[in-house]
């Protein structure tokens, strides 16, 4: 079932992932999801739509273990606490892979890409992913050279979890 009768709630857009079977229901005035990897329903916002699709992709479709990713995580930049949207880690507790998503009417830009770069800085992870659930850029960091190559697909469980620890 989709909200579309909720003023504060637009129709949930079409995204470009795979579809997913997906739990909403309207509480104190609002819609929810329920994420499971966090075990509760959040706020359907049109970033959590974006989010619970890219959690369900990487679970389902590229085989992330769902107990080795984190949602919204804590951390401390420049004396301010933000959120990641997505962290997996790997067998070994190292953090692997950082998602970055945004609504799907906001546009990808620049500031994006620098707002995980400076993620990135905390996490030091390999593969970046960047999504708006519509357009997604995924990034490879080599940091013996400094180089960020676009790679043109996501990364797997598999790839990035066989890779020898840096």
């Amino acid at each position: 079932m989709v909200p579309t009768d909720n003023e504060d709630f637009k129709d949930l857009p079409q995204l470009d992932f795979p579809g997913f079977s997906f739990s909403i229901r309207r509480q104190n005035r609002r819609w929810e999801i329920l994420d499971h990897t966090r075990r509760k329903y959040v706020a359907l916002t049109p970033e959590e739509w974006v989010r619970q699709h890219m959690l369900h992709f990487l679970e389902k479709n590229l085989q992330y273990p769902a107990g080795l990713l984190v949602v919204e995580k804590k951390l401390v930049l420049n004396k301010l606490t933000k959120r990641a949207d997505i962290l997996a880690y790997g067998t070994h507790k190292q953090p692997l892979l950082l998602v970055e998503c945004k609504a799907p009417d906001v546009p990808v830009k620049q500031n994006v890409f620098e707002q995980i770069a400076r993620y990135n800085m905390i996490f030091k992870v390999k593969y970046l992913i960047v999504t708006n659930g519509i357009s997604h850029f995924c990034f490879s960091i080599d940091f013996s050279t400094g180089d960020i190559v676009a790679i043109d697909h996501f990364p797997d469980w598999n790839e990035i979890n066989m890779e020898k620890e840096t």
